[in-house]
């Protein structure tokens, strides 16, 4: 599964930024053909990034799509520009019902079986931003292309009509309730958007809260943010040190037959081990372990 620390989001009908975003060392580069490309302007972002998917080398980045929502009568001509080109995933907003996801899957596969790659080669990635969605996490989250899970904020908060705040306490539960269905079945999960991209400083802030709250990475929209934000989901040297430490000292203490046990003035047992397990797993993804 690819390391999302940050996904940058690029109009699909902009070649000068795609290229650009290929020059930041960014996780994941997502040109989209959705909220990105203006109503006039879908047919361009189609063939744009149809020739970006052919022509440009991403590197170590992975390369996403993001459709048009299943129901606005856009997403079949989107899937049908980009999927000859092989994207690493498709990213699917305004996911609310297993019904959607399967099509899209099924489209996918398709594709894989006409072209001759493994099925499941192409990975599939929701933006759940609506209460319906929320409310059909389980069932969504259930699928077996999924790789990981969106939290779109402030479509969230107009469908349940909150307001949104820099505190963004109107959207912790359902904040936290993508989070935990994404640990439930083992997807990642990327955390809302920072939109006052002018402040670096607020998106590595917000984006220190989303991993507090188990994100995995977050999603971003100007390059200033991509620094911070990996910053942010990329554990530093002293906090691996230390997990390390808790897994070594733990095997150790699991041979003598001993439970819990005291380390620096701190009783270790099993739930931290297995956070510092998920912290040296972070970091490798990050190549920092």
């Amino acid at each position: 599964m690819h390391a999302r620390r940050a996904l940058l989001y690029m109009p699909g009908d902009d070649w000068k930024k795609i290229t650009k975003a290929l020059t930041l060392g960014v996780d994941s580069i997502c040109m989209d053909m959705e909220d990105g490309a203006a109503a006039n302007r879908k047919a361009e972002a189609r063939a744009t990034i149809a020739r970006a998917l052919q022509e440009l080398n991403f590197g170590a980045s992975e390369k996403l799509a993001r459709i048009n929502g299943v129901g606005s009568g856009l997403e079949a001509d989107d899937l049908s520009a980009v999927l000859p080109h092989r994207p690493d995933g498709i990213v699917l907003p305004k996911a609310e019902t297993p019904e959607q996801v399967a099509w899209v899957s099924e489209k996918i596969e398709a594709a894989e079986l006409k072209y001759g790659w493994p099925v499941n080669a192409i990975r599939l990635i929701l933006v759940v931003e609506s209460a319906k969605g929320l409310l059909n996490l389980r069932e969504l989250a259930a699928h077996p292309r999924l790789d990981a899970l969106i939290f779109g904020a402030e479509d969230f908060a107009a469908s349940v009509g909150a307001t949104r705040t820099p505190e963004a306490l109107e959207v912790l539960y359902a904040r936290s309730a993508l989070v935990t269905a994404a640990a439930a079945y083992g997807l990642q999960a990327i955390d809302l958007v920072t939109v006052d991209f002018r402040s670096p400083e607020l998106a590595h802030r917000d984006a220190l809260f989303g991993a507090q709250l188990g994100y995995t990475g977050k999603q971003v929209i100007h390059p200033s943010q991509v620094g911070p934000v990996q910053d942010a989901f990329t554990p530093d040297a002293e906090a691996i040190a230390y997990a390390k430490r808790v897994v070594e000292t733990f095997e150790m203490h699991q041979a003598r037959g001993a439970g819990a046990y005291d380390l620096d003035g701190k009783m270790i047992d099993l739930p931290l081990l297995k956070s510092a397990q998920n912290l040296l797993e972070r970091a490798r993804a990050a190549g920092k372990a």
